[in-house]
C-alpha cells in the first residue's frame, strides 16, 4: 500500500470525486451531460463518450489535488488511458488518490434491502487493479426500509467482501447507501450505525476501512463511526440531493466529507467550451471542497 496515499486520504482536506457510473448509469449520466442515445449505437460506443467525458474532467484544471482527494473510478476506465497514462497512474501523477468500483450492481428489494451481486471475478479485479497501481475499492447496497435483519445482511455481505480486498492490500470503501426517499431513513441510520460499529470492533489492528454513507437526518449522527480507529474516512454520498442541498447537509456534520458524482457533473454539458467547461467544474469542485472542509 503507498502510505503517502494513505496519509492523504486519512488527514488531508479536500473530498473523494466519483466518476464510476456503469453500464446502467452511464446513459443516464451521458444525457446529463448532453450526450444523447442518438449519439452511439453501442456499449462500446456509449464508453468511449463516457470515457471523453471523464477524461475531460480529469484533465481540467479545476479538477486538482489542492481540493480532491481521491476519485472513484470504473473498471473500463481503470484500463483506459488519459494522455498517454493509465487513468490510475495519470491520477496519482496530479496528487489525487485512485480508487475502483468492484460491485456488479445490486440484487433484487428483499427484506426491505438490496444486497450486491455476486462479485465472482473478484480475486482477479483485485489483481488487475494491484497492477494498474489502485489504492482502494468501493461496493454499493441499498437500504429502503428499517428492517433490521435486512440491514444486517447488507453490512455482513460487504465486511465478508471487505477482508477479501484488505487481503489484497486495498483500502475498500463500504457503501450502504440509506435511500433519502425511505420514510423510514433515521431508523435505518440507527440501525446501520450499530451493525457497521459492531463489524468495525470485529477488526484487526491492520485492517483499516473506509465508509460511504448518505448523509444522516440527524446531523453528527455518525461521529462514532468517523473517529473509530479501524476507519480511514467516512465520505458521504449525494444521493440525489441537488448540490446545494447535499452541501448544506454537509456542512452539518464534523468529519464528514464529499464523494458526489451526479452533484459533481450536474452542471457541465458535452457542448460548453473550453473555458465555460473549466468553469463550471471549478465551482462545483471548490463549493463541495468548502462543504467538506468548512462546517457550521
Amino acid at each position: 500500500m503507498n502510505s503517502s496515499q494513505f496519509e492523504k486520504i486519512k488527514n488531508g482536506k479536500g473530498f473523494i470525486a466519483a466518476l464510476d457510473q456503469s453500464g446502467g448509469s452511464t446513459p443516464k449520466a451521458l444525457a446529463a451531460y448532453g450526450v444523447l442515445e442518438d449519439a452511439y449505437t453501442n456499449d462500446d460506443e456509449m464508453f468511449d463518450q463516457v470515457h471523453e467525458m471523464r477524461t475531460r474532467i480529469i484533465t481540467s484544471p479545476g479538477f486538482d489535488s489542492s481540493h480532491i482527494l481521491g476519485t472513484i473510478l470504473f473498471e473500463q476506465t481503470m484500463d483506459r488511458e488519459i494522455e498517454g497514462k493509465y487513468t490510475a497512474d495519470y491520477l496519482a501523477d496530479k496528487g489525487i488518490v485512485p480508487f475502483l468500483k468492484v460491485d456488479k450492481g445490486l440484487a433484487d428489494q428483499k427484506d426491505g434491502v438490496q444486497l450486491m451481486k455476486p462479485i465472482n471475478d473478484l480475486d482477479e479485479t483485485l489483481r488487475r487493479a494491484n497492477e494498474r497501481n489502485i489504492f482502494g475499492t468501493k461496493m454499493r447496497s441499498v437500504i429502503h426500509e428499517a428492517n433490521p435483519s435486512g440491514i444486517k445482511a447488507v453490512v455482513e455481505q460487504q465486511f465478508e467482501v471487505a477482508k477479501q480486498i484488505m487481503a489484497a492490500d486495498l483500502v475498500p470503501i463500504i457503501e450502504p447507501e440509506v435511500d433519502i426517499h425511505s420514510g423510514e431513513k433515521e431508523k435505518c441510520e440507527d440501525i446501520l450505525h450499530d451493525e457497521l460499529i459492531q463489524q468495525l470492533n470485529a477488526l484487526s489492528e491492520n485492517e483499516y476501512v473506509m465508509l460511504k454513507l448518505t448523509i444522516p437526518t440527524k446531523n453528527n449522527a455518525y461521529k462514532e463511526l468517523i473517529e473509530h480507529p479501524r476507519v480511514l474516512r467516512v465520505v458521504a454520498l449525494s444521493g440525489g440531493y441537488s448540490r446545494d442541498e447535499a452541501n448544506e447537509k454537509l456542512k452539518q456534520n464534523d468529519g464528514l466529507i464529499g464523494s458526489f458524482s451526479r452533484a459533481l457533473a450536474a452542471d457541465l454539458r458535452a457542448n460548453h467550451s473550453g473555458e465555460e467547461f473549466d468553469e463550471a467544474l471549478k465551482s462545483a469542485v471548490e463549493s463541495i471542497y468548502d462543504a467538506s472542509v468548512n462546517k457550521h
